[in-house]
């Protein structure tokens, strides 16, 4: 059985090397990161799915130049947990540079030893 003491720090830390591998333009560690029903809602309200996402990023429709994380909430279940992490996100989308106060909110599932993405859905704050 996951308990919280034990699974917080692992989501945070999933969390955070998502963080990392977007800046880096990593989609190969970003991917291994995210489960294969992940999707991503965009602030607009667009549903991208996971694939979809890494393949933009891949032809650098999505460039994260820095993210600077302000707070982070997790509240785990079991073997899900839910994220709320607020950044200050200084993205280039499709073309368009600019510096957002961006919150994912963000479902994970374990497997295994490690806590995936399922769903993520991003909003300013």
């Amino acid at each position: 059985m996951t308990t919280k003491d034990t699974a917080e720090p692992g989501v945070r830390a999933a969390f955070a090397a998502q963080l990392q591998a977007m800046t880096a333009h990593d989609t190969v560690a970003l991917g291994a990161l995210l489960g294969e029903e992940m999707t991503l809602t965009h602030m607009g309200g667009h549903v991208q799915p996971r694939a979809e996402w890494l393949g933009e990023m891949g032809r650098g429709l999505f460039v994260y130049h820095d993210i600077d994380v302000e707070s982070v909430t997790v509240e785990v279940a079991g073997r899900t947990a839910h994220l709320v992490g607020r950044t200050r996100t200084d993205a280039t989308v499709y073309g368009a540079r600019s510096t957002w106060p961006l919150q994912l909110a963000q479902d994970y599932r374990r497997a295994g030893d490690r806590w995936l993405v399922s769903r993520s859905v991003a909003t300013t704050w």
